[in-house]
């Protein structure tokens, strides 16, 4: 068994819109209870302070497995579209790279979402027709049978392997979705689908909180399979590894809390709240308990770093009723849960219900039971916590985000942490230092509150909160603090040109940084930028 071993395995259990107070060890007033996310807080280490690099999916993941900021890369707001291109350069260390140069095996489980490299050009009609919500008649395309001529493109682009998925990207196995509510609806296995998409889609999963685009999928394709079947590849993973010498490296994005809102039946109702979403965390816990239990029962939990964190905050449209049906987050909040927990803002968001998410980390060997963490972290920090954990060195072009959390896990120091860039869907900036933060938008950069219409209403283009009197960003100083205004954007340029925010070597950004994006509120006087 490999926990005599020297290095320790690492399980990176990460879940998908999640917000920080669904986690009812981080949130005891709230109406859903996470028991195995409580067993980890109580057996390791609860971070209170941590944030996702972005608000949204793609750049987020892009930063965990990189541990460089999403915004450094061509990815400047949104997401990887459907079949985009890989966002991850073939050339750039990741953490499981760097973890196979150190002896580990590595494994994705679950959502990818950073571009597999499809090796054809997917035509609109054929391969991924928009859903109109706006009708009755919503993805009218995906109730036909598909003809002979769409299975045969289906056919031909779908035999085909993938050229830039995760084992191009330093895994080697892998077994998933690309994204699951979009197109190609199947497993995709290393670099091949599981089987050729040959079917539209039913209709009847599309819309209501499922899928969001019409396109190819196989026989009998639903979403109820996706959570158990990650945990049954999790358990059988940790198994035969377990039985090897070599340590190994987990990773474990799960497609879940996010939409599909298709909760197994067992699971629905669970919450008492009426709600699907409520009902989705808590199956989305429930694998979570089930992955913790196969490394208790294959002898390697103690020598196992496991980290639990979400790829941003909650968002607000979700949580509707189990008919498909209510007003979205208000339909829990109205029942006393609030999914921010005491911040402001959802997913997408600059503020700070759109990144500062759940993190707790369990390391029996290291980390003391029941500890608790109010240092700055950012998932970001994985590559260089790595790094230092198995005595390795970053190359000078790798990691230039990424701060050693190892202190952190030792108790030995506050963080060496004091500085995080945030990032919105819509590519606004934020920057905290210490206990201050500063948004560079006159709304929340995000789908909360349209920037434009904050500008058109008169607010002001930069927010200034002390987040340590007032995290809940209720009360803008930037009128009392205009000397820590100009020093924060100070920072935050320094931050852009040097490619980096860590000491080193200057390091060069794919593509120029922008950090006003004026053009997203023509009305704007670009004067107004004389002030800073």
């Amino acid at each position: 068994m490999n926990q005599t071993a020297r290095k320790p395995n690492i399980v990176y259990f990460f879940v998908d819109d999640m917000g920080y107070g669904d986690a009812s060890c981080l949130n005891p007033e709230g109406k859903i209870q996470t028991p195995n996310v409580d067993r980890l807080a109580r057996e390791g280490m609860t971070f209170t302070d941590a944030h996702s690099s972005s608000a949204v999916c793609s750049p987020s993941r892009y930063s965990v497995l990189t541990g460089r900021y999403n915004w450094r890369s061509r990815l400047q707001k949104g997401i990887v579209p459907v079949y985009g291109e890989p966002l991850i350069a073939p050339d750039r260390l990741t953490v499981p790279g760097f973890l196979q140069e150190q002896g580990y095996h590595t494994a994705c489980i679950g959502k990818w979402h950073l571009g597999q490299g499809w090796d054809f050009v997917a035509d609109r009609d054929t391969f991924c027709p928009t859903v109109n919500f706006g009708t009755a008649n919503i993805a009218a395309e995906s109730t036909r049978e598909a003809t002979p001529a769409e299975r045969e493109s289906w056919r031909s682009a779908f035999s085909k392997s993938t050229t830039g998925g995760p084992t191009t990207r330093g895994f080697d196995y892998y077994f998933g979705v690309d994204v699951p509510n979009w197109p190609p609806y199947c497993f995709i296995e290393n670099d091949r689908t599981v089987g050729v998409p040959s079917e539209w889609l039913p209709e009847r999963l599309l819309g209501d909180n499922q899928a969001s685009i019409a396109g190819p999928a196989m026989p009998y394709w639903h979403f109820e399979q996706l959570l158990p079947t990650w945990a049954e590849k999790a358990e059988c993973y940790i198994k035969d590894r377990a039985a090897e010498n070599d340590p190994f490296f987990l990773y474990l994005p799960m497609t879940s809390p996010h939409t599909p809102l298709s909760v197994n039946k067992s699971f629905v109702g669970k919450s008492g709240l009426n709600n699907l979403y409520a009902d989705l965390v808590i199956e989305t816990d429930h694998v979570f308990g089930r992955v913790l239990d196969a490394l208790d029962r294959h002898g390697v939990a103690d020598n196992t770093l496991v980290i639990f964190a979400s790829d941003n905050g909650c968002a607000h449209y979700v949580g509707t009723y189990t008919d498909g049906r209510g007003n979205g987050e208000a339909a829990m909040e109205l029942q006393g849960h609030y999914s921010s927990g005491p911040y402001r803002g959802y997913k997408s968001d600059a503020w700070d219900g759109g990144h500062r998410v759940p993190c707790i980390a369990r390391w029996p060997e290291v980390i003391k039971s029941g500890s608790r963490s109010d240092a700055l972290v950012c998932l970001s920090d994985l590559m260089t916590t790595c790094a230092d954990i198995v005595g390795g060195t970053l190359p000078d072009h790798a990691g230039e985000d990424s701060v050693s959390m190892l202190p952190l896990f030792r108790q030995a120091n506050d963080g060496s942490r004091t500085t995080v860039v945030h990032h919105s869907v819509g590519g606004k900036f934020a920057i905290r230092d210490g206990r201050w933060k500063l948004v560079l938008c006159p709304g929340s950069g995000g789908w909360t509150h349209n920037d434009a219409e904050a500008a058109k209403a008169g607010l002001p283009l930069v927010q200034l909160y002390d987040m340590q009197a007032d995290p809940g960003e209720t009360c803008n100083l930037h009128t009392a603090h205009p000397d820590k205004v100009k020093g924060l954007i100070a920072l935050l340029k320094q931050q852009v040109e040097d490619g980096r925010s860590t000491p080193g070597v200057r390091q060069e950004n794919d593509v120029p940084v922008d950090i006003w994006k004026l053009h997203t509120m023509p009305d704007m006087d670009p004067a107004i930028l004389d002030d800073y």
